[in-house]
């Protein structure tokens, strides 16, 4: 496996990343486990630097890059509704991606992958740094390897709930640059997250770009206020050296809580005009897969652009009813493919 150990973390930084600044950044540029602490990357009396990805990348991972790649949002240790969801979304998405929730442990990343191609779909597992150490991401990765996973997107991870097993340590043994090198490294294709409405914005276009040094093959983009936010950030991570490929996010909310879930993310930005068109609607659900399937059509247009990323709750109802919307957008941005 890769070697990782490239310089001690950064001072002032609770998550112990070297490189950063992580994708969870608040609007005031403090730190998302403590607001009260500034974020080293943005405080303005003394900001840490961009760190420089020291080694050449990895050989480049082919990869299978999805058109349409879905959030699967089930309820967690629930095999039945797993598999459920899986009926729904596999036969219309390109992808399935598996988040890793901050409130909400699961079925390990390898069991989540093998339901996913058991069901006929290409898994897109999230492996982030705050459950695992070192040697516990080492394994997962070989374990993915092994299944034949489409890829790994690799984050360094939210804080966990102060609610959510609050005896149990968080590691950030890595974050999520040292850990795409190792998912490269491991021969799986790396994806990145990236958060352009995120503070420090200046850093952010550059961040892109040692990932990609690292070995990403892939961006997913998070939710921006306009596809005109997402090109500039695209034009000035092409101008610091990122010529990845970028999966965009398309928020998807039918209500009032699907919308305010999205929107409570720190480094997320909805588009506040359409948010409020769909709740003021007279179909809400209808108004809202039709606003998503829009919203995948202009960012689609987007130069770099390549596919998209349907996320979000999507729906208060229950995960049925989210991966029901779900399943309907993808179906048809499928039919409006050239």
């Amino acid at each position: 496996m890769a070697d990782t150990m490239i310089a001690p973390p950064t001072p002032g930084c609770p998550k112990r990343m070297v490189f950063g600044p992580c994708g969870g950044v608040r609007s005031a540029g403090t730190c998302e486990l403590d607001d009260r602490l500034p974020c080293p990357w943005c405080d303005p009396g003394d900001p840490v630097g961009l760190r420089a990805w020291p080694d050449p990348p990895p050989a480049p991972v082919p990869v299978r890059v999805p058109a349409v790649l879905t959030d699967l949002s089930v309820p967690p240790y629930d095999l039945a509704a797993l598999r459920e969801a899986l009926a729904l979304l596999t036969p219309v998405s390109d992808a399935l991606l598996v988040g890793e929730h901050h409130h909400r442990p699961d079925f390990p990343p390898t069991m989540l992958a093998a339901e996913i191609l058991a069901a006929g779909g290409d898994p897109w597992i999230t492996l982030t740094c705050r459950d695992r150490n070192g040697v516990v991401l080492e394994q997962e990765v070989a374990g993915l390897a092994a299944l034949g996973a489409g890829g790994v997107l690799c984050v360094t991870g939210d804080g966990r709930g102060q609610d959510v097993r609050p005896e149990v340590t968080q590691v950030f043994d890595l974050d999520s640059t040292r850990l795409t090198h190792l998912v490269a490294a491991g021969g799986l294709p790396a994806a990145v997250a990236v958060a352009p409405a995120a503070p420090p914005a200046d850093l952010r276009p550059a961040a892109l770009a040692q990932k990609q040094r690292a070995g990403a093959s892939l961006a997913v983009a998070n939710h921006v206020g306009s596809p005109d936010e997402l090109a500039a950030f695209l034009a000035a991570a092409r101008d610091a050296g990122a010529d990845l490929p970028v999966i965009a996010g398309v928020a998807v909310y039918t209500d009032e809580r699907s919308a305010a879930v999205l929107a409570a993310f720190p480094g997320l930005a909805l588009d506040a005009r359409a948010v409020a068109a769909v709740l003021a609607a007279d179909d809400p659900r209808e108004a809202g897969i039709a606003a998503a399937v829009a919203e995948a059509e202009a960012l689609l247009a987007v130069p770099g652009v390549v596919g998209v990323n349907l996320s979000g709750l999507a729906s208060a109802d229950g995960w049925r009813a989210g991966a029901e919307i779900k399943a309907e957008i993808a179906a048809r941005l499928v039919r409006t493919r050239p």
